[in-house]
């Protein structure tokens, strides 16, 4: 019997890698005009292509505002499944619970979620319905949520199912978190709550970020021991150095059953760009640098692993078919599907942000 005073860990419970087998996988539909160009019409396109790819192999379910639910619902296969639900964006993986489980039922973690940085340097206000879709997606499965002491985003951690979770301090120990938890503290709730034994840390996310450094931005957990990161080779980038000290981090710390960690690489797509022609396409916003120009957070480790297939973003045809090669042989037995992810990346992430997986029990 489950104790009610003890936390997760206490009560059996660990956070499953991603690579274990999927129940579904969730995601949310974008409308934001602020944040979406033209209405979120092209972005709608997008996320489309990225739930029938999905839905091959794993069933999905988009939740959806009350205005856009016959919209979305027209337009999305039949095989997808299609719930109303308030969203104030549609990043499922920083707003969806980040399920746990033990030798009896799964349970989802619900995060407090402040939109990536509250008062301080959050990317919009309010985002009271976003602080309720974790609860909401575990009411409608039938699961028991547990609210975590802690504010913290899907995105900002990667676990290999054996006791590893992969972070950056960039992101977790920055001011607009959890100022008053001191690292130590920030650790401990994290082990308490997701069921682990050693934190992995790396200095800085993807250069230019928004997320404040979210780790899925800039590295991917292939299994346990053995992850794949971005890579640039451009000395006169920003991101040569960022990727270098997170190199050095993953090869100078060893992970929760001692092992050292293999490191695989990825290419940097482009670097990329907003075009004069896609700002135009956005309303004016108070958090969100949408300016033509600005440089684009992207990353082939953006992507996610579901129940035999990976589905990745093409962001670059000079590197896309490099990426696939790349992700083929780190997963010889998953499809490798690429889906066009522009328009997600204009939005400020990409495939594996706007996913959540629910895991097999």
């Amino acid at each position: 019997m489950n104790n009610a005073n003890q936390t997760p860990k206490q009560n059996g419970f660990h956070m499953p890698a991603e690579h274990e087998p999927h129940a579904a996988i969730w995601m949310a539909w974008p409308d934001r005009a602020d944040n979406w160009r033209y209405g979120a019409k092209p972005a709608q396109e997008a996320f489309i292509n990225v739930a029938t790819a999905i839905s091959k192999t794993t069933p999905v379910t988009m939740i959806v505002n009350e205005d856009q639910y016959q919209n979305a619902r027209y337009r999305l296969p039949e095989n997808i499944q299609v719930i109303e639900m308030s969203t104030n964006d549609s990043w499922m993986r920083d707003i969806g619970p980040s399920y746990v489980v033990n030798n009896k039922e799964r349970m989802g973690i619900d995060w407090e979620f402040n939109s990536w940085g509250g008062l301080v340097d959050g990317l919009y206000f309010p985002w009271d319905k976003d602080d309720q879709v974790a609860s909401k997606v575990c009411s409608i499965l039938g699961d028991r949520s547990c609210r975590a002491p802690i504010i913290l985003e899907g995105g900002s951690i990667h676990v290999d199912g054996e006791g590893t979770l992969y972070a950056t301090e960039e992101c977790l120990l920055h001011p607009s978190r959890n100022p008053h938890l001191t690292r130590e503290g920030i650790e401990k709730t994290l082990k308490e709550y997701l069921g682990l034994e050693q934190i992995i840390w790396l200095p800085l996310g993807l250069y230019n970020d928004e997320t404040n450094g979210h780790v899925d931005n800039i590295l991917h957990v292939v299994k346990p021991g053995e992850v794949v990161m971005t890579w640039c080779d451009d000395e006169t980038d920003p991101q040569y150095e960022i990727s270098r000290k997170v190199y050095d981090a993953l090869c100078t710390q060893k992970d929760a059953k001692g092992r050292n960690i293999i490191v695989h690489k990825l290419p940097m797509p482009g670097p990329l760009y907003i075009t004069e022609e896609e700002a135009k396409g956005i309303d004016l916003s108070n958090g969100m640098e949408r300016e033509p120009g600005e440089r684009l957070a992207a990353s082939y480790a953006n992507y996610l692993i579901t129940n035999d297939q990976i589905v990745f973003p093409l962001l670059d045809s000079e590197h896309d078919e490099e990426a696939k090669a790349i992700l083929a042989s780190l997963y010889p037995n998953h499809e490798i599907t690429g889906v066009d992810a522009r328009e997600i990346l204009l939005g400020g992430g990409n495939i594996h942000c706007i996913t959540q997986q629910i895991p097999q029990i």
